[in-house]
């Protein structure tokens, strides 16, 4: 299955732990075939949230509805729930986000991986 980095899509985490997500929400994948191939069995993903006290100001951006994502009200990405998620829990949309929503989510990521132009000596 092939995912694209602002694609919006529906994740299952019905199953989770006390304190973790724990409905079937959307997301917004943040990473695609640019970090790892289509074999790689999770995605790298940021939640969408309706709720504004949910979104922190400096790590969350807005989303406001077009007939391109397909929300119907304003959201937030929250960048700070960045997770990585198995692709069995993934229902693909296609919805997406533009470039000018998904850019800033990148380096709000916090510590993220930076692949290294030369292999480990």
């Amino acid at each position: 299955m092939s995912f694209d980095a602002g694609q919006i899509v529906l994740v299952d985490w019905r199953d989770a732990l006390p304190k973790e997500p724990s409905k079937r929400r959307a997301a917004v994948v943040v990473e695609d075939r640019g970090l790892f191939d289509d074999t790689y069995p999770n995605l790298i993903l940021v939640p969408l949230a309706e709720d504004a006290h949910l979104a922190i100001a400096d790590l969350a951006v807005a989303i406001t509805p077009t007939p391109d994502n397909g929300c119907t009200k304003p959201c937030y990405a929250l960048a700070h729930h960045v997770t990585t998620t198995s692709k069995r829990r993934i229902t693909p949309t296609p919805s997406y986000v533009v470039s000018r929503n998904l850019a800033p989510l990148k380096p709000r990521r916090g510590a993220t991986y930076q692949p290294r132009a030369t292999p480990w000596v």
